[in-house]
């Protein structure tokens, strides 16, 4: 029986050695999140689960930046949202503005251009619980709520980078060699 020497599995270690550990740290920490939130606290996880992924990564010092980001940006957006919630109240007008003000001041003011589009994100997600509710109270409960989920979602993505780097830690510049 002969064999080709051209086939190789489909990845070779320790080249994609990052790839592998991204995928067991968003594992382990959808578990965690979806688990936490769905059973305990009995709510939908789906945003703590985004945020999870974006703030997650194989490198912690990467995984902390992404965390400092995102939640730099969402409360930005939690702020703009909530203000306009209450002053203006639920209306679909104010949505368009208030996104409109949440990206100026994260561009221009806030200057951290990672995860800026968060900002904005969480403003939509305020002004709409408010919307959806017709409610203002009802809205920014909703709105802080959402908002939590989120800043939790960072939360465990970060530590669960954290955790990995320290039971399995990736040191020789060959494995830096992600996908």
């Amino acid at each position: 029986m002969q064999t080709n020497q051209s086939w190789r599995w489909p990845f070779s270690m320790p080249q994609d050695i990052l790839g592998i550990r991204f995928a067991l740290n968003v594992a382990i920490a959808t578990v965690i999140v979806w688990y936490s939130l769905k059973y305990m606290v009995d709510t939908n996880p789906i945003w703590a689960i985004a945020s999870m992924v974006a703030a997650s990564d194989p490198q912690v010092n990467e995984a902390a930046r992404m965390f400092r980001s995102r939640l730099i940006n969402v409360l930005v957006g939690g702020v703009v949202g909530l203000l306009f919630l209450v002053v203006g109240g639920p209306a679909e007008w104010m949505l368009p503005f208030a996104l409109a003000v949440t990206v100026l001041l994260s561009s221009y003011v806030v200057h951290i251009q990672t995860m800026w589009r968060q900002a904005p994100i969480t403003a939509a997600i305020v002004i709409a619980s408010g919307v959806t509710s017709h409610s203002r109270v009802s809205g920014v409960e909703h709105g802080l709520h959402k908002v939590a989920e989120v800043v939790f979602g960072c939360l465990v993505g970060l530590l669960v980078s954290w955790a990995m780097a320290k039971i399995w830690p990736i040191n020789r510049p060959a494995d830096l060699k992600g996908p």
